[in-house]
Order: C-alpha cells, then sequence, then structure tokens
C-alpha cells in the first residue's frame, strides 16, 4: 500500500489521438459509425467515421441537422466510455467545448498545424 489516497492520484496526461486504455478494450472488433454522441451535457451528434490508427485516432462526427450540420474530427482521448448495447459513444467534455473547438474540417485534417491546434485546445479543456 502506498498511502496515496486514490482521489488525490493525479489523473493520467491526456493523450488526445489515442484512446483511453478501457476504451480500446471495449473497441475490439466493434465499429462505431451510427452510435449516438453524448456529451456531459446531452446529445451532441452522431458518429460518421472513425479512425483507429494508433497516435491518430479520432471519431468523426455530425453535429446539428444531417442537411445543415457540422462535421468535425473528435480527438479519441476525449471518449470516456461506450454502449455498445445502446450505441452511444460518451465524451468527457461538454457540447459547448466540442462546439467551441477550432474548425477543422475532415478534408484539413492532415495539415499538421490544424492538427495540433486541435490536439492543444483539446488538452487545455482536459480536466
Amino acid at each position: 500500500m502506498t498511502g496515496l489516497n486514490p482521489e488525490t492520484m493525479p489523473h493520467p496526461p491526456f493523450d488526445p489521438w489515442n484512446f483511453r486504455p478501457d476504451v480500446a478494450v471495449e473497441l475490439a472488433g466493434k465499429r462505431l459509425t451510427g452510435y449516438r454522441v453524448e456529451a456531459l451535457d446531452g446529445r451532441l451528434g452522431k458518429v460518421t467515421g472513425a479512425n483507429f490508427t494508433p497516435d491518430d485516432s479520432f471519431l468523426i462526427v455530425t453535429i446539428g441537422w444531417w442537411v445543415f450540420g457540422r462535421t468535425l474530427p473528435l480527438p479519441a482521448g476525449t471518449v470516456s466510455h461506450l454502449d455498445h448495447t445502446g450505441q452511444v459513444v460518451y465524451l468527457d467534455r461538454s457540447r459547448s467545448q466540442v462546439r467551441g473547438a477550432p474548425a477543422v474540417s475532415p478534408e484539413g485534417y492532415d495539415d499538421p498545424a490544424r492538427r495540433d491546434a486541435l490536439a492543444d485546445y483539446y488538452r487545455a479543456t482536459y480536466h
């Protein structure tokens, strides 16, 4: 026993481009396209695509109405857990935090400066 109170133990560092180990186990062999995305304060949108490459994992999420919605990459590190029965992806961020992220279209995702700006934004919102 280390004598450390579990509530005072530091959180692991935020890794935006990898799923958390417990979430990665839940992902084994699953497809998330079509899953509903829930932020801390309610429904955000739907998963319309995903990349599961280590160190480059993210979800493509459409928020708002399908025709008038906004599509954005959401770093894998923001996923707190999954519900495969209900087909829901749960985030550890609020809707306003996701909506306030720097605008990065999926087509512009390969731009290192935009990717870094997105990672820095979500790193700053990590609890």
